[in-house]
């Protein structure tokens, strides 16, 4: 399956607000989290936006943020009728190669223990790097061959 990458403006804040909320809401209230649409736009403005395509149709989106050493994906979304058919992995290998041509020694994320996509982060070779009461930590080392 083909996907396309477009740097997502001020008029997609909607439409990733509202994907995260959908996909997100139910790890925040199971583990007694306060969903915030304000938080999110003033986090989501800081970063690194991208929009994942599938022709004209808007499939997800993600957001990178940078540090000296890594390369951080700090959302990664897919709409609900695109999961499981490639567009995450697909966004996931778009990350690796901005990481590496960024000259990044690592890639990072968090991910709440009980989502799923967790299994996709570790296919990918990120390892477990620490844990706290919701989230786990990864991280893939780019020196390491990526699957």
């Amino acid at each position: 399956m083909t996907f396309q990458l477009r740097r997502a403006t001020l008029a997609d804040l909607s439409f990733v607000r509202e994907l995260t909320c959908r996909n997100m809401l139910r790890y925040y209230i199971q583990h007694d989290l306060l969903w915030q649409d304000e938080a999110f736009d003033v986090a989501w403005l800081g970063r690194d936006n991208w929009l994942i395509g599938h022709g004209a149709e808007q499939v997800g989106y993600f957001s990178l943020s940078r540090d000296a050493r890594a390369l951080y994906i700090r959302e990664l979304q897919v709409a609900p009728a695109w999961q499981g058919r490639g567009a995450g992995s697909w966004a996931i290998d778009q990350v690796i190669a901005v990481a590496r041509e960024e000259k990044r020694a690592a890639l990072r994320l968090t991910v709440f223990h009980n989502n799923p996509a967790r299994s996709l982060y570790e296919r990918k070779g990120l390892i477990l790097q620490g844990e706290d009461e919701c989230f786990l930590r990864m991280q893939l080392d780019l020196s390491t061959a990526v699957l």
